[in-house]
């Protein structure tokens, strides 16, 4: 297995740190969702809007610092960590918890949100834009 010229090889501890700002961009998707939370049905429509805004923000900040689709999918992870149990909690009879429309906009929302974040931003690693192919193909 040979690398591709020009290439460098992330170290030990390059991984890690990779590693830990994917974890902290999961824990800021995580405060993102609760926050949403109790917001998005607080002051609606406009409550709505700014926890769908944050969490676009915040997956287009994590993309950008760690440099793709792993830092937008990140904190959407997180996001949906929290959302999705607690908007379908059932109660004993079996009852949806969040039976209104904000709670079905706000999940939907924020799902098509995250989906869009993560395909549209730009990668950095685009195998079209290096100098040459690792595997050999011409360009």
């Amino acid at each position: 297995m040979s690398s591709a010229p020009g290439a460098t090889v992330p170290t030990a501890s390059a991984r890690f740190l990779r590693v830990a700002g994917l974890v902290l961009l999961v824990l800021l998707g995580v405060l993102v969702g609760a926050t949403g939370l109790l917001v998005h049905a607080g002051w609606f429509p406009g409550g709505l809007l700014l926890a769908l805004a944050a969490l676009v923000g915040v997956c287009v900040a994590g993309a950008d610092l760690a440099g793709g689709r792993p830092g937008a999918l990140a904190p959407g992870l997180g996001w949906a960590l929290v959302v999705l149990p607690m908007t379908f909690w059932t109660t004993g009879e079996g009852d949806f918890l969040a039976t209104d429309l904000t709670a079905a906009l706000f999940l939907y929302g924020g799902i098509i949100a995250v989906v869009i974040c993560a395909t549209l931003l730009p990668s950095t690693r685009s195998r079209f834009g290096l100098p040459g192919d690792p595997a050999g193909r011409p360009q």
